[in-house]
Order: structure tokens, then sequence, then C-alpha cells
């Protein structure tokens, strides 16, 4: 099977969804596993929270952790048949995976996360914080505070209200894994809050793998572009979703299961000598930053 038959099947429909999207109603369903890859053992008996771990980009890393011998907690909040279903996939391979049900952008939340995967696994070793949202207005204007607020909560906060939760438990060895985008570099004339809050990311990446260096632990982000998610038919407009990642030089929209590669191996021993790092995977946009 040939690249464009293994990722675009089928062709974009323009569809909407009301906020946060499901990954099993759209339409084509994201591609989060390659069944040809069985894993490794790269990251046998270590474990991981991922947040947004129901569905797109967190579902797709889910999975290949839990293929690589990785115990997983999967932080989601509403969607629970996607989060169910990733569950089922992942104990399909023979792992395990604990589904955690709540609001990020609560600290307390944050923290009872953290206290449930301890009590889970007995310990911690990779944090993916990978939950966002996202809200397409064509003016500033229009931006209320309920919206910016939450944004930021979700985005920002959640990782500041997480990592602080976790960093008692990581250890020397232990891998902090932050979803930016290619809007922290480029900037998007309609999500001028998401852009903010994916540039303050990249300055908590930056800043925290400088903070955490002498605890050798290693701090680096993924900076996606294009990606066909349940964000996207929950956040634009009909017409620009048939349009999407079309403007890239591959033409077409990324899988989840592209990403999935890079964030198994900026967990791994592989990436020992990687910290403050991105790893920009957006079909060939190039990014001078």
């Amino acid at each position: 099977m040939n690249e464009k038959d293994m990722y675009t099947s089928k062709d974009i429909k323009g569809q909407t969804q009301a906020v946060p999207g499901k990954e099993s109603k759209m339409d084509p369903e994201p591609l989060y596993d390659n069944v040809d890859n069985k894993g490794y053992g790269r990251l046998k008996g270590k474990t991981a929270i991922i947040t947004g771990g129901d569905s797109g980009i967190g579902r797709a890393v889910a999975v290949a952790y839990a293929k690589e011998g990785c115990n997983v907690a999967i932080v989601y909040n509403i969607a629970d048949g996607d989060a169910n279903d990733t569950k089922g996939v992942i104990e399909g391979y023979g792992g395990r995976a604990l589904l955690i049900k709540g609001d990020i952008g609560d600290s307390s939340f944050c923290n009872e996360i953290v206290d449930k995967t301890i009590k889970e696994y007995g310990a911690l070793d990779i944090l993916v914080n990978n939950a966002a949202e996202q809200h397409t207005q064509k003016k500033l204007e229009d931006i209320t505070d309920e919206q910016l607020l939450r944004t930021f909560k979700t985005n920002i906060f959640a990782m500041f209200y997480l990592t602080r939760a976790a960093l008692p438990h990581l250890k020397e060895g232990s891998a902090i894994i932050n979803t930016s985008s290619i809007t922290a570099f480029n900037g998007h004339a309609d999500l001028l809050d998401y852009s903010s809050t994916k540039g303050a990311i990249s300055a908590f990446t930056r800043s925290l793998s400088a903070n955490l260096a002498d605890k050798k632990i290693r701090v680096n982000q993924v900076a996606p572009g294009p990606i066909w998610t349940p964000l996207i038919p929950s956040s634009i407009e009909k017409e620009n979703v048939k349009h999407f990642g079309k403007n890239t030089p591959m033409k077409r929209p990324g899988q989840p299961v592209e990403l999935a590669e890079a964030y198994v191996f900026l967990a791994t021993d592989g990436s020992s000598y990687m910290s403050g790092q991105t790893i920009h995977i957006n079909g060939g946009m190039i990014v001078n930053c």
C-alpha cells in the first residue's frame, strides 16, 4: 500500500461537530494505529500519563506506548465512547489502560490524576501534556473573556497544574512531552487565543527543560501542523474542513499515527541528549525558528 492510499484513502468530508468533537463520528475516522508495527519493548515497564488520550494524537500515542510495553493513564473530558474504544484497543494488544475523566483546567483534578496513576501502577515515568481546545474567531473583539480563560486553562494552565503534581514522582531519565503547534511559530489569523497558548507552551517547554536539567528529566515538544483529529470538525467551518491540510507541500492533512513515533522517540533513551527541543511534523512546511 502506498502512502497516499494509506493516509488519504478517503477524502475528508465537509462536516461539523459540537465541541468537543468525537472521533467515532468523523468521516473518515482518523488513522491512529499502524497494525504492522507490533512494538519493540522500548518502554517496557514504564508508566505514562497522556492527556487527551481518548482520541486524535493522544489516542495514537497511547496505543503506540502500550505496544512498546508502557502502562498508560488516559485522561479525557467527555467522550466516554472514544475513551473506552481506546482502552479496548490497548487491551487487545495486551496492554494496560486506566481511564481518568475530568477537566484538566482544574488543578485539584490534576492532583487526582497523578494520585490515581500512582495508586494503579506504582510509578510515573512519562508525562504527555497533549489535550487542547480551540475556537475560531475572525476578530479579536469576538473573543470573550470566558473563551479566553477557558482556552488558556485547558491548553497551558493545565500543563503547569499537572506537571507540578507529577514532578515529585518523576526521576532521573523521566520525560515530559508537550504538544505545541505550528501556530506557535507561524501564527494563525483566526486562532488568536489558541496560537497564543501554543506559544506559551513552547516557552514553557524550553524554560522547564532548563529548570529540570540538573534532575536529568528531559522536556521536549512536538509541534504538529494540520492533523485530522476531532478538534477540526468541532472548531472549523464546514467548507474549510473539506480543504483542511491541502495548503501543505504534501497537499493533505496528517494522520495521528504519523506523529506517534515522535512521542515514542522522545520518551525513550534514544533521545537521551535532547531537551528543550521541538519536533515539527507538518507535511513539509518550513518553520524557521
